[in-house]
């Protein structure tokens, strides 16, 4: 009768703290720390920030720097997939407009060899850019040491 009791109680306990547990990782998720770094005299950046902000899952906190070059440079955004802004997302370099569901996705599957993901340019249409109907297609790119990969396609 004890060990019975004991069974219960254990099991009880155990999914308790598996409860727990993915309940306290989707708090991490949420949680992760979006710091953006954006030329101080550019306007999309903040509209691009209330993009990523949508829904209350996430704050941005925002650092106007003077040599956006320097902060390009120093976490490895390649010249030709450079943006107006840099995010850097729970460790992940998020490279201009890139839509706030696909730095979820990266977050959440967290592929091997992938540093970040860029959105090249500024493209008309993309979060931050929309200007009435106009739109132009675009790719979000995943880079890292082990090379480079479409990540998402917008048309």
């Amino acid at each position: 009768m004890i060990s019975a009791i004991r069974s219960a109680v254990f099991r009880r306990t155990l999914a308790g703290s598996l409860v727990l547990g993915t309940a306290l990782t989707a708090c991490a998720a949420q949680a992760a720390t979006y710091t953006m770094y954006r030329d101080p005299n550019c306007g999309c950046c903040l509209a691009w920030a209330k993009h990523v902000e949508a829904g209350d899952a996430h704050d941005v906190q925002t650092v106007d720097h003077p040599d956006m070059a320097q902060v390009k440079a120093e976490r490895g955004v390649p010249a030709d997939l450079q943006s107006c802004h840099t995010m850097i997302a729970d460790g992940y370099v998020i490279e201009g407009h890139v839509p706030a569901a696909d730095i979820e996705r990266l977050l959440r599957e967290k592929p091997a060899g992938v540093t970040g993901l860029a959105v090249a340019g500024m493209p008309m249409g993309s979060p931050g850019m929309e200007h009435g109907d106009h739109r132009e297609a675009y790719q979000v790119i995943a880079f890292g040491p082990e090379g480079r990969s479409v990540f998402a396609s917008y048309n």
